[in-house]
């Protein structure tokens, strides 16, 4: 008796999946090869200045540069000692690691975000953030984040923003 087309199926979504077991480049890639950390996962800028070229070494071109410290950056992939990193914007290319702070930061991406003193209930009106300004993330809840921002004459405003409103964030935050 020979199998039916229902067998057959099933046997070949069994060796499918055999085959991605034991090879698992075709899956896709949620640790870094180098740093053995999630990828995708966001850091923020060390120096207030940092070249993204086109591949990970001095030899590639420079395609971009980032001026500004504490800037979040998503990091997309690892290769040696350069991380290849995206903006907001989805602009970026390779950077060396030590340009790179595991320190954690946001940038708001709304206009006119308020930022509020407490996280819940009754709480006075901090500041009015608009788009680009950033800020180190201090903790969140499901739907906002305590956010720490200092402003051009050096005034530190602390509070709790919408996460809706800021980018630098991951599912787990």
């Amino acid at each position: 008796m020979r199998p039916g087309p229902q067998a057959k199926i099933r046997a070949f979504a069994l060796a499918l999946c055999v085959a991605l077991i034991q090879n698992p480049a075709h899956a896709q890639q949620t640790v870094g090869a180098v740093t053995n950390l999630d990828l995708p996962r966001f850091v923020s800028m060390k120096t207030a200045e940092a070249y993204a070229r086109r591949g990970p070494g001095k030899s590639h071109r420079v395609d971009w540069k980032f001026v500004r410290r504490n800037m979040p950056l998503k990091v997309v992939a690892e290769h040696g000692h350069w991380r290849r990193v995206v903006d907001n914007e989805g602009k970026g290319g390779w950077i060396h690691y030590a340009l790179l702070s595991r320190s954690r930061s946001v940038m708001i991406i709304g206009t006119d975000v308020e930022m509020f003193s407490k996280p819940a209930g009754l709480s006075r009106l901090v500041a009015k953030l608009q788009p680009g300004v950033v800020g180190k993330l201090i903790d969140c809840t499901k739907d906002l984040c305590d956010i720490e921002t200092t402003d051009q004459n050096g005034k530190t405003y602390t509070g709790w923003v919408q996460k809706t409103a800021l980018w630098g964030l991951t599912e787990a935050d």
